[in-house]
């Protein structure tokens, strides 16, 4: 998987089995998933023709899932626990009746998951959203155009995602933090080039950390002075390429894919080049820095 904004639209491209409750939604394999901006005040007479507008003027395909939101897309929040990653764009009225804004919320698993498993991680966000809502005294569970998508890549691993298991537990802890985040946001009318990007870290205690770049990151500089902190946390994660990194135990007794020594998105040159082209691939990008190492040689 990989994300990058273009315009006004989020795009998330991988090989995915998806399942989507938004425009032209249900269960199949799909290469895209997206969320766009369109205009508050628009009369968008035709969603899943708009769908297919900014899908063409990316030059992708009609294997996509969309979602469609009025919130400005750099307010969307990311969310990533482990194997987990959340997108989050929020948008809702404070006072009754609550029935102005939208609530897109996008799952993302690395790990695959049967059609029953992405079914149920559509309930388990749903429910973390209303639950969200409650505990901000919200007059509302939810708007009546809110949508979730789901979708995994890799070959299957669970067949259930109920509250209580690993996709579930991390889907839930996800979206009680995200809804928040992302309706602060927005209410605060965030303008900035960046996403807000959120990870659970375990370090003192299972908690959410905001993650900011550059000189505003206590940690800089992790690799080597004039690194480019563009992509802290890697688009590609995980990407199992052995000579990148390796799967080593967690502390809870599974696998976790440290790539900690891998410096190609902190590289300057690299950087630039995937800010420029957000549709090149790692195998592009790897391509690239054999080249630089070469001339440097």
């Amino acid at each position: 998987m990989r994300y990058y904004l273009e315009n006004n639209t989020l795009f998330i491209r991988g090989s995915f089995r998806a399942a989507s409750t938004g425009t032209s939604g249900g269960i199949r394999s799909v290469t895209t998933l997206l969320n766009h901006t369109v205009p508050a005040d628009g009369d968008l007479e035709d969603p899943e023709k708009e769908i297919e507008i900014v899908a063409a003027g990316a030059g992708i395909g009609p294997d996509l899932f969309g979602l469609l939101t009025a919130v400005p897309i750099h307010q969307a929040c990311v969310l990533q626990y482990d194997f987990i990653t959340v997108f989050i764009t929020a948008g809702i009225r404070r006072e009754p009746p609550a029935t102005a804004g939208t609530i897109n919320i996008i799952v993302c698993s690395s790990e695959g998951m049967e059609d029953a498993a992405l079914l149920e991680t559509i309930m388990v966000a749903t429910e973390a959203k209303a639950e969200a809502l409650i505990g901000l005294d919200l007059p509302a569970t939810g708007t009546p155009t809110d949508a979730v998508m789901a979708a995994c890549e890799s070959e299957v691993e669970h067949r259930s995602a109920g509250r209580m298991s690993d996709i579930g537990q991390r889907v839930r802890e996800a979206v009680l933090h995200g809804i928040p985040e992302a309706l602060k946001r927005h209410d605060a009318n965030v303008r900035s080039e960046h996403l807000a990007f959120f990870i659970f870290s375990r370090f003192q205690g299972g908690h959410w950390v905001e993650w900011k770049p550059g000189a505003e990151c206590p940690y800089y500089p992790c690799h080597f002075k004039g690194q480019a902190c563009d992509f802290c946390y890697c688009p590609f994660y995980p990407c199992q390429d052995e000579s990148l990194g390796q799967w080593v135990e967690s502390s809870n007794g599974g696998r976790v894919w440290n790539c900690a020594s891998c410096t190609l998105l902190h590289e300057p040159e690299i950087a630039d080049y995937y800010n420029t082209f957000p549709n090149a691939s790692r195998e592009e990008l790897m391509r690239l820095y054999e080249k630089k190492k070469g001339r440097e040689q």
